[in-house]
């Protein structure tokens, strides 16, 4: 039976606390990968749920954006130094910039976490509540209020910002359910 306790944490851990890269590409898609190479002109990775898959590239002119696990962020935008030319190009200036100033989901994701941990089934409401509701503009830590008044941009750093409010807040109740399975597991064990 201990074994048994070992093996889920250790999974448990591993799943919950190992980082991973996400690449979002300029569709807004986000794909979670281990980065191996930036090339010139790709970027090779495997993804994260199967690191001992397949190798597979991305061509650079696809990618917005890569958040590494450390933290920090490349941006690929060929067109840096003008600045966005058609109304596209705010809408994905405003979600590549969510990625990197956006961090007013902390209180949300925090709250989930804390009821989580009493109890997964009632830290379902506020999981529910704060991933369903966009992020208050006084919360939005954007970087520019003339890009905020264009509604190319804006409407991409509302929809970025939503989207990850929506994955921590989610990311949080799935640790306190985490937490909460090995609590019971080892209560039990001990009862053995």
């Amino acid at each position: 039976m201990k074994k048994i306790i070992a093996t889920f944490t250790a999974v448990l851990v591993l799943t919950f606390c190992s980082g991973q890269d996400v690449i979002t590409k300029k569709s807004g898609e986000d794909v979670e990968a281990r980065i191996l190479k930036v090339g010139t002109e790709e970027v090779e990775y495997k993804k994260f749920d199967n690191l001992d898959g397949p190798l597979f590239t991305m061509l650079k002119s696809d990618i917005l954006l890569i958040r590494y696990e450390n933290g920090t962020k490349d941006i690929f935008d060929e067109e840096k130094s003008e600045g966005p030319r058609f109304s596209n190009d705010l809408f994905l200036k405003g979600q590549a910039d969510a990625s990197i100033y956006y961090k007013g989901y902390q209180p949300a994701g925090t709250g989930t976490l804390v009821v989580g941990l009493i109890s997964p089934l009632v830290g379902l409401i506020p999981a529910i509540a704060c991933s369903a509701t966009p992020p208050k503009d006084e919360n939005l830590d954007f970087p520019s209020s003339e890009f905020m008044k264009r509604s190319e941009y804006y409407h991409g750093y509302t929809l970025k910002a939503k989207k990850i409010k929506k994955g921590k807040v989610w990311k949080n109740w799935g640790i306190a359910l985490g937490v909460n399975v090995l609590a019971v597991l080892f209560i039990t064990a001990g009862q053995n």
